[in-house]
C-alpha cells in the first residue's frame, strides 16, 4: 500500500519555479536512442495537462545505441537549459551516455532561470551536478520512454503531475521486514547505484555526509551490487549518512555458482553496523511504481515497526 499527499514547498536550496499550465517544457536525449512512438504517449499526457512540448532538434539521431554524437546530444540540452521559456526539461530515457556530455555543458543561463530537470537511472550524473555544482534540486522520476510502458493514470505518472505542478509528497509505505528503524533528517540525494559507483572518486562525486542516500538499480549481477556498495562502504560514504533508502533492485542475476544472499541482503549487511534508518523497497527505480523524488530537498524519514515514512520540510 502507498499512501502520499501534499505538503508545502521547502526551499532549502535552488527550488525551480512548479509549472502551470500554458507552459513550455523540452524534451531530450542525452544518453540512449530513442524513437518517437516510444515518447509519443508521454507528448499526450504533458499537453493534457496544459503544457507544450518542445523537442530537441537531434531527438531522433542515431549514433550506434546514444541519441546521436557526443556533440549532438550536448547542443539539444545545453539549448534547453538556455531557453528561458523552456521550464522544464525532461530526459526522454535513460540506458548509457549523460555522463560523456556533461564536460560539454554550461550551466550559467540555467543559473539565471532554473528549471526542472526530470529523469533518473543514467540521469543520475546530471542530478548529481545538480546538488553538488549548482545546489539546484531536480526531480528523480519516471521519464517519456517509461510513461509509455505505463497506463497513463498510474500512480507514477500522477505522482510526476502532483510534484511539478504543487509541492513535494510525502510517502508512506508499508514495513519490510530487512527495515532498521529510526528517525533521521537531511538533503535527499542519490539515484542509480551504478552510475553513483562510476562517479566515484571523479571531480562529479557526491558529498554524502549527513545526507539521506537513495539508490536502485536494475539488470546487474548480484555481485556486482557487492561490489559496487563495498566501494560505497571503504570510501566512508555509507558510515556517515543520515539514512539510507533502497528503491527496486530490479532484474538482478546470479552467476550458476549462486552469490547467497539477495541485492536487499547485501546491502542490509553492508549497512549493518551503522545507526541510521534504512528502509527497502521503497516505490522507486525500475520498476511499476516509481514515485517522483525531489532530489536536493530536506526531509524526514521515519521507519518503524509498521511503516516508512518520507517527508519534506520547511526551511
Amino acid at each position: 500500500m502507498i499512501i502520499f499527499v501534499i505538503t508545502p514547498k521547502n526551499e532549502t536550496m535552488i527550488t525551480p519555479p512548479y509549472l502551470k499550465p500554458g507552459d513550455k517544457i523540452g524534451i531530450v536525449a542525452p544518453a540512449r536512442k530513442v524513437e518517437f512512438d516510444e515518447i509519443n504517449l508521454a507528448i499526450d499526457v504533458f499537453e493534457s495537462w496544459g503544457l507544450s512540448v518542445e523537442l530537441g532538434k537531434n531527438l531522433f539521431k542515431v549514433d550506434h545505441q546514444f541519441a546521436g554524437n557526443d556533440n549532438q546530444r550536448a547542443e539539444d540540452l545545453q539549448y534547453m537549459l538556455d531557453n528561458p521559456e523552456i521550464k522544464a526539461i525532461f530526459c526522454a530515457r535513460g540506458g548509457y551516455g549523460t555522463i560523456k556530455i556533461l564536460h560539454l555543458l554550461s550551466f550559467k543561463k540555467f543559473i539565471e532561470n532554473p528549471k526542472w530537470i526530470v529523469g533518473f537511472s543514467d540521469i543520475t550524473v546530471l542530478h548529481a551536478y545538480l546538488y553538488q555544482q549548482i545546489r539546484t534540486k531536480s526531480i528523480h522520476g519516471i521519464m517519456p520512454f517509461n510513461i509509455k510502458q505505463e497506463n497513463k493514470d498510474s500512480i507514477s505518472v500522477n505522482a510526476l503531475k502532483q510534484v511539478l505542478f504543487n509541492a513535494p509528497l510525502e510517502i508512506r509505505i508499508d514495513h519490510n521486514e530487512l527495515n532498521k528503524p529510526g528517525s533521521e533528517q537531511g538533503i535527499l540525494i542519490g539515484g542509480n547505484l551504478s552510475v553513483l559507483y562510476s562517479m566515484a572518486g571523479t571531480k562529479y562525486d557526491l558529498e554524502y555526509k549527513n545526507k539521506i542516500l537513495i539508490i536502485e538499480d536494475l539488470d546487474e549481477y548480484l555481485y556486482h551490487i557487492d561490489r559496487m556498495i563495498m566501494n560505497l562502504k571503504y570510501s566512508g560514504k555509507l558510515s556517515d549518512l543520515k539514512g539510507l533508502i533502497v528503491g527496486g533492485m530490479t532484474d538482478m542475476h546470479d552467476n550458476k555458482i549462486e552469490f547467497g544472499k539477495t541485492a536487499y541482503e547485501i546491502i542490509r549487511d553492508a549497512v549493518s553496523e551503522y545507526n541510521y534508518p534504512v528502509c527497502f523497497d521503497f516505490p522507486v527505480g525500475h520498476q511499476g511504481n516509481n514515485l517522483s523524488m525531489i532530489l536536493g530537498s530536506e526531509v524526514r524519514l521515519v521507519v518503524d515497526n509498521n511503516q516508512v515514512n518520507l517527508k519534506y520540510l520547511n526551511d
